[in-house]
């Protein structure tokens, strides 16, 4: 290839087949220093790819603990009630600290749900303006992302 530009798929197929950086290099006609950033960049992409593999099973283990959290809220609520009518300040100051620790709690989940509606809503985007300019290159990208399994129930490509 030799003319000084790195073909990242080509490139990382070369290293998973077990070549070294030298003989990339060599391939590619740039330097060792140059492989290892654009190994670098492959390397952070990989950590993306495996957030998003996840994603999907943090999604679900969080609605599993809102639903425990409400239960729990419930509980709290009912206690708080009672604690207030027998005029016990003590175990109605604690029902109180354990609804605020679930709120908190709540908010927490709610949030770490909403930034991963993001990335899928971001990688949405992203897919779809790829499209807009070149439909083979948008069907590549997802076709590599299904077969890397980086997407999975969590973001639906359409």
């Amino acid at each position: 290839m030799k003319n000084g530009k790195i073909d990242k798929v080509k490139l990382s197929q070369m290293l998973r087949s077990g070549k070294l950086a030298k003989e990339c290099a060599k391939e590619f006609g740039v330097t060792e220093g140059a492989i290892s950033q654009v190994r670098k960049e492959l390397n952070i992409a990989v950590v993306k790819s495996v957030a998003l593999e996840d994603a999907h099973r943090v999604v679900d283990k969080n609605l599993n603990a809102v639903d425990q959290l409400l239960n729990i809220n419930r509980k709290a609520n009912t206690l708080l009630e009672l604690a207030i009518k027998a005029k016990d300040h003590d175990t109605t100051l604690k029902a109180m600290r354990e609804i605020r620790g679930q709120l908190e709690l709540q908010l927490e989940i709610f949030k770490t749900l909403y930034d991963l509606e993001a990335v899928a809503d971001f990688q949405r985007e992203v897919l779809t303006t790829i499209g807009e300019i070149d439909k083979n290159v948008r069907d590549r990208i997802i076709q590599r992302l299904k077969e890397n399994k980086a997407v999975r129930g969590s973001v639906s490509i359409s």
